[in-house]
C-alpha cells in the first residue's frame, strides 16, 4: 500500500494526466487537490482521447473512487459539461465525489478575471481568464461560496444577493461592465446544484477512511511547481499551491498520510503564459519541438513556449516537493535531434548560479549554462523496456537523473497508455526508484 502525490516538476503541462492515469490502475482513490478549469489533462486510451479539466484522471477506471478535494475551485457549468462528455464516451460518473467545502467559481469571477487581465496591458500575467484567481481571492477574503452553500437553497439565495450587489459595484465602476442579475444567476446555479447534489460529500472524511482501510490513494495536482503561488516564479504563477505540500491542505489529510511523491517532467521544458524562461528556444529547434510535441494547451489551445531541459528548475522541484522519483515524458519528441542541450546552471550578473532566484527580475537576467549531449537519431516510440532504448537515450536519462538527484521511475514515449516504460511502480515499488547502473539497465535504490 502507498499513498502517492503526483506533481508537475516544471511549469505545468508535463503530462501528469497520462502518468496519473497509468498509476490509477493501482489506486483505489484518486484525489484532485487544487486548481480549477485552468488545468487540462489529456488521456489517450486506444482510439479515444479524454480531455479532463476538473475530473480526476482515475475516472476512466470503473472501480476507482475519484474525489475533487476542498482545495479545488469548481466551475459547475464546466464540470457538468465535462461530465456530459465523458458519459457520452461510455464512462460512468458514479464514483465521482466532490468536496462540500470546495469553493465555487461564479459568473462575476470570470468577468473580473477577463477584465483585470486586459487592464494589465503589458504587465499581464497570462491567466486563462477562467475566473480562478478571483475565486481564490474571495476564498481568502472569506466571502466565497462553497459547494455546501450551493446545496442550501435559502442560504444560497441570501448570500448570492449580498455578493452580487457588491460585485456589481466592481463590475460597473471599475471595469465598466454590465451588472449581473442575482435572480438569473440563482436560477442558473440551482440547476447546477440539482445535477451535482448526489456527488457532494465530506471528502476529507472519505479519504481518511480510505487510508484507515489501507487503500492506495493517489493525489493529483494541476499546473506545476514553478506556477505555485508561494514557491513559483511570482508573479507569473497560478492562484493555488500545486506543490506536494498543497496536497495535504487541498485534500484534508495530515502529512503522515503521504508515502511518496513523484514528479513529472518533460525531457525538455515548456511554459505557457508570461514570465522569464531561461532555456526558451526561438529558433528552428524550438519550432520543431513545438510541432513534434504538439505543444498547444489543453485548456486554452495556446502555443506553448519550448526550450531545453532546465536542470536548475528540476533540482528546485526535487527540493521543494521532496521528490522520491521522476517520470520523464515526451522523450520521443527529441528523437530527430543531432544534439541535445541541458541547462546545468545559470550565469547571473557574471556569477554561476545553481539555485533558482526568488526575484523575477533576477530570474529574467539568468542565462543558461549548457552541457551538450549527442542525440540518438532514431525512433523510440515503440520501446517498451529500457533495453529497447538507444544507447544515447539511456545516457540522456542517466544524465538527467544525476543532475536532478532524483531517480527515474517512468519514461513516456507517446500519448497512449502503452507507450510507456515503467521501471518501477511508485505505488508498489521501493521508495527510491532507479538510477542507471550501466548502458542497458537501471538500478533499484534501497
Amino acid at each position: 500500500m502507498a499513498n502517492v502525490i503526483v506533481i508537475g516538476a516544471q511549469w505545468g503541462d508535463e503530462g501528469k494526466g497520462k502518468i496519473t492515469d497509468l498509476l490509477s490502475k493501482s489506486a483505489d482513490v484518486v484525489v484532485r487537490y487544487q486548481g480549477g478549469v485552468n488545468a487540462g489533462h489529456t488521456v489517450v486510451v486506444e482510439d479515444q482521447t479524454f480531455k479532463l479539466h476538473l475530473i480526476p484522471s482515475g475516472i476512466l477506471y470503473p472501480n476507482t473512487q475519484c474525489i475533487i478535494g476542498n482545495g479545488t475551485v469548481i466551475d459547475p457549468r464546466e464540470l457538468i459539461a465535462e461530465l456530459d462528455k465523458v458519459e457520452a464516451l461510455g464512462v460512468s460518473s458514479d464514483n465521482l465525489f466532490i468536496s462540500q467545502t470546495a469553493h465555487v467559481t461564479m459568473p462575476y469571477h470570470r468577468m473580473i478575471d477577463q477584465a483585470a487581465e486586459e487592464q494589465r496591458g503589458s504587465k499581464k500575467i497570462g491567466t486563462t481568464k477562467r475566473g480562478i484567481g478571483p475565486t481564490y481571492a474571495d476564498k481568502s477574503e472569506r466571502t466565497g461560496i462553497r459547494m455546501i452553500d450551493l446545496m442550501d437553497t435559502d442560504a444560497f439565495a441570501e448570500q448570492l444577493k449580498w455578493t452580487i450587489d457588491n460585485k456589481n459595484i466592481v463590475l460597473e465602476k471599475l471595469y465598466g461592465l454590465e451588472p449581473l442579475n442575482a435572480d438569473d444567476v440563482f436560477e442558473e446555479y440551482q440547476g447546477y446544484a440539482d445535477r451535482l447534489r448526489s456527488h457532494i460529500t465530506d471528502s476529507s472524511l472519505q479519504i481518511y477512511n480510505a487510508a484507515l482501510q489501507k487503500k492506495n490513494i493517489l493525489f493529483e495536482g494541476a499546473q506545476g511547481t514553478l506556477l505555485d503561488l508561494d514557491h513559483g516564479t511570482y508573479p507569473y504563477v497560478t492562484s493555488s499551491n500545486p506543490v506536494a505540500g498543497g496536497a495535504c491542505i487541498g485534500s484534508g489529510v495530515g502529512p503522515t498520510t503521504i508515502d511518496r511523491v513523484i514528479g513529472v517532467a518533460k525531457a525538455y521544458t515548456t511554459r505557457v503564459g508570461e514570465g522569464p524562461f531561461p532555456t526558451e528556444l526561438h529558433d528552428d529547434v524550438g519550432s520543431l519541438i513545438c510541432e513534434v510535441g504538439a505543444e498547444f494547451g489543453t485548456t486554452t489551445g495556446r502555443r506553448r513556449r519550448c526550450g531545453w531541459f532546465d536542470g536548475v528548475v528540476a533540482r528546485y522541484a526535487v527540493r521543494i516537493n521532496g521528490l522520491d522519483c521522476l517520470a520523464v515524458t515526451k522523450l520521443d519528441v527529441l528523437d530527430g535531434l543531432d544534439e541535445i542541450k541541458v541547462c546545468v546552471a545559470y550565469e547571473l550578473d557574471g556569477d554561476r548560479c545553481t539555485d533558482l532566484p526568488s526575484s523575477a527580475a533576477q530570474f529574467a537576467r539568468c542565462k543558461p549554462i549548457y552541457e551538450t549531449l549527442p542525440g540518438w537519431k532514431q525512433s523510440t516510440e515503440h520501446c517498451r523496456e529500457l533495453k529497447d532504448l538507444p544507447e544515447a537515450a539511456l545516457n540522456y536519462l542517466e544524465f538527467l537523473a544525476k543532475l536532478t538527484e532524483a531517480p527515474i521511475a517512468i519514461v513516456s514515449l507517446g500519448a497512449s497508455r502503452d507507450q510507456t516504460i515503467i521501471v518501477e511502480d511508485p505505488i508498489h515499488g521501493p521508495k527510491r526508484a532507479l538510477l542507471k547502473e550501466n548502458t542497458s539497465a537501471f538500478k533499484v535504490m534501497a
